[in-house]
């Protein structure tokens, strides 16, 4: 009997759009996009469910959508999580080698378990426990410490929490719409997997993640995550901006933000204009494009100086030789990699979705950096199949899910 191509599932819940994105997996450890999915997002603020029958039905469209363009059904997701609501800290480990003659995987399993061994609160959870490195007999920078000759091994991981009620939304609405998630992931760390080289993690980059209700920071150096952070702005304050600023509705704000908008008032030409529609059947007004530039910069270069601080007070600022990365899809605003250069005074350049294959050319936007990289975390996790094939498959998924959430938190 052949053997089903396994599909992975990416379901990108944002502040502004619902992202469905269908991959089979490939050779190598890559995916071949096979569907999409997209809808606008009208039950989340700042990345959190606030309705959940309105988050419910844009996730239904967009899933529709895709299971029409991949021709399957989906089942099961890898759901991305985000909100001012996550928290990332550093944590230590440190245990005996059980045969004080080398490293075994339940020495691993046990100094792993001793840095994660620290108080959180009730009303939240622990999504993420991402080793930096292990230190062997004060041997320090090991990655695989496997088999390695040691009395003491020590970790030191990076602790992603987040608030329980809000995975708990992101779950039920899932399953409202007849979905199994299969693991909720942090949507900078997912959108690192689409966006970044190894090369980059290894010496040292930060990807900035700017959504529509939020900006996420992620900073990888020597290969790992050492530090993540969330900042409270993004794409909907800018649309807000220009929404008050021309005295336009929202949804005319937004779309002309995405057409006429620079993050640069000095890159936009004085004779360039747009039309501007007015709310209570006045005629609508021609501005000069000057006039939407600066009203979008000084919000542009907050989102930005706030991003600078929080790197400096991380520690890494001055460990960046790979740059900054912008990915989301407000960094599509014309002028946002050169205004990030002034403020960073470091190298910028936009992040896309890399070392994929299928409709490369629909997801080739930092729009989808976030989608895509939820299904290369399922890819790389292996945790089975997200498209019904038989009935059969249903209950084989559920075991598989069951096994899986054993062998990680027991």
């Amino acid at each position: 009997m052949a053997t089903k191509p396994e599909i992975i599932v990416g379901l990108d819940i944002g502040t502004t759009k619902i992202a469905v994105i269908v991959a089979q997996a490939a050779a190598g450890g890559k995916v071949d996009i096979i569907g999409i999915g997209k809808h606008p997002s009208s039950g989340l603020r700042k990345g959190v469910v606030i309705n959940i029958e309105a988050t419910v039905n844009s996730i239904r469209h967009a899933v529709e959508e895709a299971e029409l363009m991949a021709g399957c059904e989906i089942t099961s997701v890898y759901a991305g999580i985000a909100g001012e609501h996550i928290k990332g800290f550093n944590s230590h480990g440190i245990v005996a080698v059980r045969n004080k003659e080398e490293v075994g995987p339940r020495d691993v399993e046990r100094v792993i378990d001793a840095a994660q061994a620290v108080a959180i609160p009730m009303d939240r959870e622990i999504l993420h426990i991402l080793p930096q490195e292990y230190i062997v007999d004060q041997q320090d920078g090991i990655r695989e410490p496997l088999g390695m000759s040691g009395v003491r091994l020590e970790t030191k991981v990076h602790i992603v929490t987040g608030a329980v009620s809000s995975a708990q939304n992101i779950v039920k609405s899932a399953n409202r719409v007849g979905l199994e998630v299969n693991d909720i992931v942090l949507e900078p760390i997912a959108s690192a997997e689409a966006v970044l080289s190894p090369e980059e993690k290894e010496l040292g980059v930060a990807i900035v993640d700017i959504g529509g209700g939020t900006t996420d920071i992620t900073v990888f150096h020597s290969g790992a995550i050492k530090h993540t952070a969330v900042i409270p702005l993004g794409g909907d304050n800018l649309t807000n901006d220009v929404s008050h600023g021309l005295r336009t509705p929202k949804a005319s704000a937004e779309e002309i933000k995405r057409r006429f908008g620079s993050a640069m008032a000095s890159l936009v030409q004085h004779s360039d204009t747009l039309e501007v529609p007015s709310t209570g059947g006045r005629e609508p007004e021609v501005l000069s494009r000057l006039v939407l530039a600066e009203i979008l910069e000084p919000r542009m270069e907050e989102i930005f100086t706030l991003v600078q601080a929080e790197l400096v007070r991380s520690g890494y600022d001055e460990l960046l030789t790979g740059g900054i990365v912008l990915t989301g899809g407000t960094v599509l605003l014309d002028g946002s990699s050169e205004l990030a250069e002034q403020v960073f005074n470091l190298p910028v350049r936009v992040g896309r979705p890399t070392d994929i294959g299928g409709l490369v050319d629909v997801v080739n936007s930092p729009d989808f950096a976030t989608g895509v990289g939820l299904v290369l975390y399922g890819a790389r996790e292996g945790q089975g199949s997200s498209v019904r094939l038989d009935e059969d498959s249903v209950f084989m998924r559920m075991k598989n899910q069951i096994t899986s959430w054993f062998s990680e938190y027991f």
